[in-house]
């Protein structure tokens, strides 16, 4: 396993009285790509300014490399930023913006000039140099910017939204072309956003944050398959959650029905919160399922269909390759394995707070 090459301890930090990052505590691994996500306001784009040195906590400790970076200015920092908007120098050539951190370090001509070409090619743009940022489309100027970092040649690669800007085919595009980048340069990527798709396609560890605390880390299919909170199962795609009883080990009583699963340590008839896929619950004739239900709403997505199922008295959310129509009774039924067991918190804060309490 990689070496821990950045530790934030106990960060907290608050704007106006207002509390944004909450005894923050997270470490990133050398080579890693890191997504923090979750939804506007939970803190994450203030933990990559803090990273990057354009904010200072209020208290806590920024570790780089085992040194503490805590109150270093962001040029004097092993990391690069590239943000939404991509800061490109309007009135410079592509080279020139390239070149900009490599002039200001007095670099020799020969280097820069290599390391122009170099750079170009990586974000397949060779050729590009002499033209101007205006001549060049949103995904291009994206590239650009990515390579006026990469030039640098910095630890650490920071991405705050750089993709927000760009339409849906671009911005797939661009997502292959990150994960590229970070296999062939070796750099550690901690990149931010709010959408789960982006998170879920790039990362090796996604952090999942909300009202300045850390709801849950972990790889892309522990957070999708094994969501820690509602809020977690919730924010990454969609899920039907279901108040229940967990009567007793891998036994649970769904809207009046028992369905076995495979959780245990809950203890006997205590209240939790179930979370099923809408790729999970798996549709019959009716007769059949430990359920019955009525198809009230179905909407064809191409790869599947969408139906909401009345049953029990909850409208359940159902991705189906097979196609049962508005008004059709069907049975219900999900295989233990999909069946998500999670405590019930005690108090909106609890839910808030999540792993990091």
């Amino acid at each position: 396993m990689n070496k821990i090459l950045i530790d934030l301890k106990n960060i907290s930090k608050s704007f106006d009285g207002q509390m944004v990052l909450d005894d923050l505590n997270l470490y990133i691994r050398e080579n890693e790509f890191l997504t923090l996500l979750g939804p506007s306001g939970c803190g994450k784009t203030t933990t990559l300014r803090i990273l990057g040195g354009f904010e200072t906590p209020d208290t806590g400790n920024v570790i780089f490399d085992n040194a503490d970076i805590t109150h270093l200015p962001p040029n004097r920092r092993q990391l690069n930023t590239v943000f939404q908007k991509y800061a490109l120098f309007p009135h410079m050539t592509i080279a020139e913006n390239i070149a900009f951190g490599l002039k200001i370090k007095n670099k020799s001509k020969a280097y820069i000039d290599d390391k122009i070409k170099y750079a170009l090619k990586l974000v397949n743009l060779e050729g590009f140099g002499s033209r101007m940022p205006d001549s060049l489309s949103g995904g291009q100027q994206q590239r650009i910017a990515i390579a006026r970092a990469i030039v640098n040649e910095p630890k650490v690669l920071l991405l705050d939204e750089p993709l927000g800007a760009l339409d849906l085919k671009l911005r797939q595009d661009m997502q292959y072309e990150l994960i590229r980048l970070k296999n062939e340069l070796g750099i550690t990527f901690i990149y931010v956003t709010h959408d789960q798709e982006e998170a879920l396609t790039m990362s090796d560890t996604i952090v999942v944050m909300n009202q300045g605390y850390i709801q849950q880390i972990g790889s892309p299919e522990k957070i999708y398959n094994e969501p820690e909170n509602a809020f977690v199962a919730d924010f990454i795609g969609e899920s039907n959650i279901i108040s229940s009883t967990m009567l007793e080990d891998k036994l649970v009583e769904i809207l009046g029905i028992r369905f076995p699963c495979v959780d245990t340590g809950f203890g006997k008839n205590k209240p939790v919160d179930v979370v099923i896929r809408p790729e999970d619950v798996m549709l019959s004739s009716t007769g059949k399922g430990r359920m019955k239900g009525v198809v009230t709403h179905l909407i064809f997505k191409g790869v599947h269909y969408e139906m909401e199922v009345a049953a029990g008295g909850f409208e359940w959310l159902v991705h189906s390759t097979g196609m049962f129509p508005v008004g059709t009774e069907v049975g219900i039924d999900v295989d233990p394995f999909n069946i998500q067991i999670m405590n019930k918190p005690a108090s909106l804060d609890e839910e808030a707070v999540g792993v990091n309490e």
